[in-house]
């Protein structure tokens, strides 16, 4: 059965079924699709298209078939082009006659967009709660680091000690981005398009707001044409996924670094390493590279979607079809690297005597010495210059730099003191900056972040829940 077949004659050639049929990926949606459905009964309930013993009947079916496919008892039939197809033949096959009404005032152009919708609305929260349990990881861990630092980098190259918590820190709050992303997302895509229909509504007398209601979005569409072809739900999904997995890919490749021999930071728990099936020595961070690795499918899928968008003219175009697979597999996908990389965080063993080794540098209180002068009234750029050279020249010359400092009638002993190890670190004092006072209180501040975004997820979960 097809949802149409009264307008053409024989069924679909066996090529264009392998083209067009979707319920292989879109029964994802089933959930919704029954919900959705079960709002559309109410909504004609009300409009007095169905009589209440209708209503109560569609309802009851409706909930059986929601059953069969939540416990996988549901079987598509050869002819369920879609999930929508086979929830409606399965109501029909149940109740009959009345079955045929189920789809009065509605297309499956505003039918999906609902169910797409809805899906978005609850699984972009869960992903949300995902990032925030990697958060709680590694504010747990950047309070377990206490004082220990290690370099800081830029260009790669070793530039100022930062306390562990500090750098730590710092992927949590590029992730708390990530969760005001997604959950502002979810603010924008609370628009229930149900009652649009194809793409100009209906003659019936719907109520729009009353299924929005229902359905526990906060308004209804304005204009049933953009209802039914706006897919920038999905692409700003699609987008806070992506650049969520470009920040997983960072993490990952940090610790891919961290855990070699060369660096020696850290070490991976067996549970979260793998070995080599010829090398009997390795212990390999395949968890940390595959989360490097899929970023590039997650971009991808962005890219995909965004360029089947770009020359469709209004109203729905069978090119939205494409806009579920990689909406669902980039939602898998980065789940599964979100979750391992939080057990992996969990159970790191650091090094701290190796990171703190190299991070006591000669030369890593260089800008120290600088600020030094600088107190003391000499111009920067005089200050930079100065101890520039002194760092080349012990370089050059194979001397100490404490060595140089301590005979410098500009630093003398004041100088040398700020080169002995663990030194530095103390002497980042700024707001924000990744000494122990700054970092104390960044990490309360961090705590009540979560706090805070923990409750705004909250109620994006209270409505995806209590929508029926």
């Amino acid at each position: 059965m097809t949802l149409w077949q009264g307008r053409l004659g024989d069924g679909m050639a066996e090529a264009v079924a392998d083209l067009s049929v979707s319920v292989g990926f879109d029964k994802e949606l089933a959930a919704d699709d029954i919900e959705g459905s079960r709002a559309h009964v109410r909504g004609l309930g009300r409009a007095g298209i169905l009589e209440k013993e209708e209503v109560e009947t569609l309802l009851e079916v409706l909930a059986t078939v929601g059953a069969e496919l939540a416990e996988g008892r549901l079987e598509f039939a050869p002819g369920d082009e879609d999930v929508h197809t086979a929830v409606e033949r399965r109501v029909t096959e149940i109740a009959g006659e009345l079955g045929a009404k189920l789809h009065t005032g509605r297309s499956r152009n505003d039918q999906v967009a609902t169910d797409l919708r809805l899906w978005c609305r609850r699984s972009l929260a869960v992903l949300a709660g995902d990032v925030l349990a990697l958060q709680d990881v590694l504010l747990g861990r950047a309070r377990e680091a206490g004082d220990a630092y290690l370099p800081g980098y830029t260009h790669l190259q070793r530039a100022q000690p930062v306390l562990l918590a500090h750098h730590l820190l710092a992927h949590g709050w590029a992730l708390a981005r990530d969760v005001d992303r997604l959950t502002s997302t979810i603010d924008r895509l609370d628009v229930s398009p149900l009652g649009a229909g194809a793409l100009a509504g209906s003659s019936l007398p719907l109520d729009p707001d009353f299924v929005a209601d229902q359905l526990g979005f906060s308004h209804r569409f304005e204009n049933s044409l953009d209802a039914v072809s706006d897919r920038d739900f999905v692409a700003e999904g699609l987008f806070d996924i992506a650049l969520l997995g470009v920040h997983l890919s960072r993490m990952g490749e940090e610790i891919v670094l961290w855990s070699s021999d060369e660096w020696g930071f850290c070490t991976l728990d067996d549970a979260y390493a793998t070995g080599s099936s010829m090398l009997p020595q390795k212990k390999n961070p395949d968890v940390a590279e595959l989360a490097r690795g899929k970023a590039g499918r997650l971009i991808g899928h962005l890219t995909g979607l965004l360029v089947t968008l770009k020359g469709l003219p209004l109203a729905y175009n069978r090119d939205l079809q494409e806009d579920k697979e990689p909406l669902f597999d980039s939602w898998r996908q980065v789940r599964a690297i979100l979750r391992a990389l939080t057990g992996l965080y969990a159970t790191l063993q650091w090094h701290h005597a190796r990171m703190q080794d190299a991070a006591d540098g000669p030369s890593s209180a260089a800008v120290d010495l600088a600020e030094l002068l600088v107190a003391r009234g000499v111009p920067f750029r005089q200050a930079h210059a100065l101890v520039a050279g002194l760092v080349r020249e012990s370089i050059e010359r194979h001397v100490p730099l404490v060595e140089l400092v301590q005979a410098h009638p500009d630093l003398g002993d004041a100088g040398a003191q700020l080169l002995e190890p663990g030194v530095p670190v103390t002497r980042r004092t700024t707001p924000g900056g990744a000494g122990p006072v700054p970092v104390a209180e960044q990490m309360e501040h961090f705590s009540r972040r979560l706090g805070v975004d923990r409750a705004r997820l909250a109620r994006c979960s209270r409505a995806a829940t209590e929508e029926s």
